[in-house]
């Protein structure tokens, strides 16, 4: 029922840009997608941004500003025209551009938060958007608060804060709100990837702790949705898809073994991750995965059946 054909580096960018990590994917209506990654050091052009067709063709690259920061990278319609966000985590930003890469608006730390004594310990990983236009960041590598943010970038609060216990998050390294059971009858909650207590944890949209799914979760990434499924990347080498009932319906491509993050192509195993990143379900239900490797890797997972 949930398999899939494994194409690894179905994404590759031209010969004059060279892979770093690969963080961020989005998709725009159009199909186009997109890739963040931080740029190899032996690129010969620094686009950290590069765009490619539905059918997996190159069509351009920008976005040198996000050259060794290209982090979370995420979508939303507003009013009829596309943006993206991004999280940069060298230049430590959030920032909105449109599908072009000309900036909207950017934000930094949020000393007016009370939470920081130096901008330093804010270090924003990826976003979440709320139903009334806000947006939710999380500061995975910095201090790992949560913070709600206006539209116009503007700090509004922070509903959730540091620490092990229920409510609490460590590395707080993706966000989403996950709208799956709003047809039980219930609103839209979010969804944490609270990825050094290993865990996935589910709140309110103000911030209340609702639970946890554990069950086959190692170090979560990020997610995405499409109809009942919860796709999660895990940095521990697979990608998991999750049903309704907080359970795992299928590992994908789990059984990678460790220390090959920093190893050539040659050594890398076929149909195996090593640290998948993000995910995202392409628009025809194929699922793309990025990796966190020094090379980078971006691998469809096409649709069998």
């Amino acid at each position: 029922m949930h398999s899939y054909e494994c194409i690894h580096d179905w994404l590759t960018p031209p010969r004059q840009i060279a892979w770093g990590d690969t963080h961020g994917l989005a998709q725009d209506a159009a199909g186009r997608i997109y890739v963040a990654h931080t740029v190899h050091p032996e690129s010969q052009e620094p686009h950290a941004v590069v765009v490619f067709s539905p059918e997996g063709e190159f069509i351009g690259a920008w976005g040198e500003a996000f050259r060794g920061g290209a982090h979370g990278l995420d979508l939303r319609e507003e009013d009829g025209v596309e943006y993206l966000y991004h999280c940069d985590t060298r230049r430590r930003l959030v920032v909105k551009t449109d599908l072009e890469g000309r900036v909207v608006w950017q934000t930094d730390c949020p000393m007016d938060s009370g939470k920081y004594e130096t901008r330093d310990k804010w270090c924003p990983t990826n976003v979440a958007f709320l139903p009334d236009g806000d947006v939710l960041v999380g500061d995975g590598y910095g201090s790992s608060y949560i913070h709600r943010f206006g539209s116009d970038g503007a700090y509004k609060s922070t509903p959730i804060g540091p620490g092990k216990e229920a409510g609490q998050v460590l590395c707080p390294h993706g966000l989403w709100i996950d709208d799956r059971i709003v047809t039980r009858g219930q609103g839209p909650t979010l969804l944490v990837a609270d990825r050094s207590n290993r865990r996935i944890q589910r709140f309110t949209l103000e911030g209340e702790h609702l639970g946890f799914v554990t069950e086959g979760i190692r170090m979560p990434c990020h997610f995405k949705t499409r109809g009942e499924l919860l796709l999660v990347p895990d940095l521990e080498s697979v990608v998991t898809l999750v049903g309704m009932d907080g359970q795992p319906v299928v590992h994908l491509g789990d059984g990678h073994p460790s220390g090959l993050r920093d190893k050539p192509r040659e050594q890398f195993l076929e149909g195996k991750f090593i640290h998948p990143h993000t995910a995202i379900f392409l628009q025809n239900g194929d699922v793309l995965v990025a990796e966190w490797v020094p090379i980078g890797r971006v691998t469809l997972l096409r649709r069998v059946g």
